[in-house]
Order: C-alpha cells, then structure tokens, then sequence
C-alpha cells in the first residue's frame, strides 16, 4: 500500500520509508471510525449535508492513482474519497482496521499467512465488491504473472502500477472462501509491509474493468485464476491477461466527464459526479455507500488554483473553504493570518524537495560529472530564501530515506551517510577540478507553474554555471507526464509519502522500481533493499537503510534538498478539519467527518 506520490501542482514513506507519491498521488486509507481513532457516525443526524470547496494545486487526471501516468496527489485526494480497502492511517502514522470494509487477521508467521475477509462492501451501481475485485487487486500488485526482462527487451510487466510489487511479490496464488469473501495469502518469505499490502488506491471495480477489457466478470475472474507465474528467462504471451492490465491502466484516464459513466464507479463515501477539464472535479454522497464511514456533506468540489495567491483570495472571498497549498511562503502566512474566520494547521509534512541525476543520460553516466554537479546546489541558500521565512528552524535535509521530523532514524542515517562531507557546502572550485575544462550542458526538467522551484531552480542554475555547466531550463507545467520518459538530465521536484512501511525503497532505488524514473541501479542496493523490507526488527531494518542511504550519496544519485512545511487553513464554518496530517492523504484523511455548520 501506498507509494510516494508526485508533491505539488508538480509533484512523491516512515519509520522507514514507505511508497511515495509525486507532490503533484496516491494515498492510504483515511477517514476513520470507533475502531480507529477517526469518528464517522452513520446515524441519521450526522448527515448533515452542505457543501465544501477546496482549493488545489493540480489539474485532475484519472480515477485510477495506482497507474504510473495519473500518480498525482490530487488523484489520490480523490481516491481518498472514493476508494476505501481493509486499513486506514491516523496523524500519527498509525494503522487502524476499517472493518466497515472487511477484516483481516495474519493466521501463522511461518509461513506468513494472512486472511482478509470482506463484510459487505458495495460499488456505488450497486455491485458487490467480490472475488473477482479482490483477485484482480492482488494480481496487479503482487505482479505475479509479470515476466519483462531488466533490460524491458523481452516478456511483460501486464499492470503499469506506480510503486512496487515488493509486499506481494512473493505470494502465492490466493486461496478463497467457498463465498469468495475470504482470501488467504501465504507469503514465501517474511514482509515487514504485509500489514499494508492491499493499497486502497489501486482497487479498481473488477466488474467495469472486464467490460472494459471486452469480456465478462466471470470471464476476468477465469483468466486471473489461470494467469501463469511469470518468468523473465521464458516469458510466455498471455493475451487474455494482457487485455484486462491494458483496460486497468487506461480505462480511468479521463480530464472531463467521461461518457461511460462506468469509469466513475466508486466504493468510498463519494463518487465522482462532474469533471472540467483543468478547473476541478465535483464530488458527491455515495448513496449505495454501506461502510462504517459515511459521508455528513452532500458534495465536495476539488477546484484547480495552481497560484498559491490565488487560492488565499479564494478562500478571502469565500469561493473556497479548504486550502493547502504545496508550497509555502511567509507572504502566505502573513495574508491568511489576515483573513477573519479561518483556522490554520501547520507541521512537518512527510514530504521533501530533491534534485535527481538522471543515469540513463549521456551527461551523467561519468561519476566526476555528477559529482561536480552536486557540489554546486547551493542547498543551505535554497533553505534560507525559501523554506526558513516560514519555519525558521529549517535545515538543509541530509538523508534521501528519512525527514528530519522522523528523529532517530534521520540522525543514524546521516551519520553514516557522510552528505554532510561530501555535499554540506557548495564546492565550485573542487566542481571545476572535476570537470578538467568540460563544459556539460545540463537540462533540467521541473514544474515552472511552482514559484518555488522555479525560485529553486534559478538559484542551481546560477551556481552551477560558476563551474562551467551550461543549465537548460525544461520547465514545463505538465512536467510531470514527462517525467517517465528520461528526455532531461536533471529533475527537481518532490516527494510525499503515505507514512507507513518501506515500499518506497524499492519503488524509487531498486532497479527498474515503478518510481525509479533516474535509471539508478546499484546491486548492493538491490540485495539491501530485499533484505530490509524481509526485516521485521525495526531497529535492524533501518540500520540497513541507512546503509542504502550511503551507497545513494556514494554514487552521486542525486541530493534531497528540504523537508516541507506543511499548512492547512480551513474555514470556521467547517467542521472536522482540525488534526493535521503530514502524509500524502493530507487534509482528506478523514473527510467522512467533514461537515457545514
């Protein structure tokens, strides 16, 4: 479950790290009930209707955030709306059952085994979520029947999903009630994710994907249980399944209302009612919902204000009650603080700001080129101009596995990852040394719609070109969509995790990982990575972490820059929207209990 998600309109876990999302999606589980920490009353008084309109920095993509081409936050702020699996995360980045969804309990750990039982969750058309869903949610992210080579030469990987197949990777062919409403999973190793291996955001209802796919459920359910195990040293063609991941990745990318209205589908307390393309996406009360997690509001608009000014006048002029902008400045908090009847949130987000060297580019594949490279990002000044006018304790970030709010963790892994040493100050002689004369050009792709990396990407630049780089500015508003492609040698842009597990250490370092847009590859990362997401010793799996950390600046992958200051300013006239929460489902993790006074 979760990955690190794109951050901001650009955009992407943690006692370790989990899966990231591009700061510009995906999320875990929120919202809450008795049983978890969160509220969520389903009697009659509590529906209290009204609407709410929050302001976001990116345009909506697609209802399907688990899909590497629509991995943005505000797709999983939608998702967290929409969708909703067998865990929920509370603020302090605890896990809680959803047991209005279903239950699952692990029966043995050697092997680890795991039943998940559903209660009786519903689509909104009034499907059942059934056997055939689960089948197909495990399929996708165990990546069982994938079989394409390192190389991406040979074979297939059948479901284009954002993180890794890490957590399932190694199970078996789930077992099933005579109901279908129980499956078992028996792992082949231990997995210190297990807890968080069905991501709520990539459960997509079985049913449209079949009709999708030109086949019936019970056709789909047919081919997932006879896929073949895959093997990248004999791949072997399975049309039947390569028709049902092909529906799964595209059927859900829509930027305006689509037609089929079956692509709108939901099993959460909203469902998606109306789509303008780049403007925003309107939600409404999922009528067929049946969970423990009903919503109080009649509708939810999510609208798309890039400007961070723009959405303060906004939420002046009462056109927005919610708004938490990706980026911060002290001129936001100074002009929100003058605004009468708002509340404001502030904390460390689980999100940080990195520059990453792209391996599969000409310009990079020298280790004394990227290496120059990095000993010219004015990091310390990127804090000062930018980060420290609203928190003022900021620190330039020293680790690309933790934040500096984790504690612990972060100052073991800094010390044994040396960046103080090797990148605490901008070194443009030591820069020149390497380059011996050379002169590279280095193209650097980023979301120019942000002031922030624009601000951040002007100070590189003249930094860089002290030491003889020539800088390209790619920035680009839809840079994110270009991100996979690896036509740059250079990206900045952020993370934001889901606050629970390790998959981001296999999504974004381990060779060919669903994140791993830089083409980084080390083994001794690869066997670390392994190793520590089979440890269930928190103590030791981090020790191995700080481990991967060390090879990471070693090899001059890239260099975190700050940890972001998270901020929430909400209306009084809104209820609920009062607990921060620093992960990628930000202030939607418990949007059931949203209500109008």
């Amino acid at each position: 479950m979760g990955k690190y998600t794109f951050k901001g309109k650009a955009a992407v876990s943690v006692a370790a790290i989990a899966a990231l999302t591009l700061t510009g999606c995906a999320s875990v589980g929120g919202g809450g009930n008795d049983n978890n920490g969160g509220g969520g009353d389903s009697s009659a008084s509590a529906q209290s209707g009204g609407v709410v309109n929050v302001a976001e920095t990116n345009k909506f993509s697609g209802a399907n955030p688990g899909y590497t081409k629509t991995n943005l936050d505000i797709n999983g702020h939608v998702a967290q709306m929409t969708r909703e699996g067998f865990i929920t995360v509370d603020p302090e980045q605890k896990i809680h059952p959803n047991e209005g969804f279903g239950t699952y309990k692990k029966v043995s750990d050697d092997p680890l085994t795991v039943e998940y039982t559903l209660k009786d969750p519903k689509w909104s058309d009034g499907n059942a979520v059934d056997k055939a869903d689960l089948m197909l949610w495990w399929s996708l992210l165990s990546g069982y029947a994938n079989d394409a080579s390192e190389d991406g030469k040979a074979g297939k990987d059948y479901f284009a999903i954002a993180g890794s197949t890490d957590i399932l990777g190694s199970t078996d062919k789930p077992e099933f009630s005579e109901d279908g409403k129980t499956m078992t999973l028996k792992w082949a190793k231990p997995n210190a994710d297990w807890e968080i291996g069905l991501d709520s955001n990539s459960l997509m209802p079985a049913h449209v994907v079949a009709k999708k796919a030109g086949m019936s459920e019970e056709q789909l359910l047919e081919v997932l249980e006879n896929q073949k195990k895959g093997d990248p040293k004999n791949p072997q063609k399975q049309p039947e399944l390569e028709k049902i991941g092909k529906a799964w990745n595209e059927s859900f990318n829509f930027t305006s209302t689509p037609e089929d209205k079956d692509v709108l589908v939901s099993n959460g307390p909203f469902t998606i009612e109306n789509v303008v393309e780049n403007n925003s996406v309107t939600l409404k009360k999922n009528e067929n919902y049946n969970g423990s997690m009903p919503g109080k509001l009649d509708e939810i608009t999510l609208r798309t204000i890039g400007d961070s000014t723009a959405q303060i006048q906004a939420l002046r002029n009462g056109e927005v009650d919610i708004m938490q902008p990706v980026s911060v400045n002290k001129d936001t908090v100074d002009q929100v603080a003058g605004i009468d009847g708002v509340n404001v949130q502030t904390g460390d987000q689980l999100a940080y700001d990195h520059v990453d060297l792209n391996f599969g580019a000409d310009t990079f594949k020298d280790k004394d080129v990227r290496e120059a490279f990095l000993k010219t990002i004015p990091r310390q000044q990127i804090v000062d101009q930018i980060v420290k006018p609203v928190k003022e304790d900021a620190q330039v970030l020293n680790s690309e596995m933790f934040v500096s709010s984790q504690g612990e963790p972060y100052q073991k892994a800094v010390e044994v990852n040396k960046a103080k040493e090797l990148y605490g100050d901008v070194d443009i002689e030591g820069a020149k040394k390497l380059l011996g004369g050379k002169t590279p050009t280095v193209r650097i792709l980023y979301n120019n719609a942000n002031p922030q990396r624009v601000d951040s990407f002007q100070l590189i630049k003249e930094s860089a070109e002290k030491a003889g780089f020539k800088v390209q500015d790619l920035g680009d508003p839809n840079w994110s969509e270009k991100l996979a492609d690896g036509d740059y040698d250079a990206s900045l842009f952020g993370w934001i995790s889901p606050g629970v597990g390790t998959e981001a250490l296999s999504q974004i370092f381990k060779t060919g990982g669903g994140g791993n847009y830089n083409e980084y590859s080390n083994p001794e990362v690869d066997k670390l990575v392994d190793e520590a997401r089979s440890n269930l010793d928190e103590s030791s799996r981090n020790d191995q972490i700080a481990q991967v950390d060390k090879h990471v600046f070693e090899d001059a992958y890239g260099l975190p820059l700050f940890q972001s200051a998270g901020f929430v300013a909400s209306s009084d006239k809104i209820s609920g929207v009062d607990q921060y929460q620093p992960n990628q489902t930000g202030v939607f993790w418990n949007v059931s209990e949203w209500s109008r006074k």
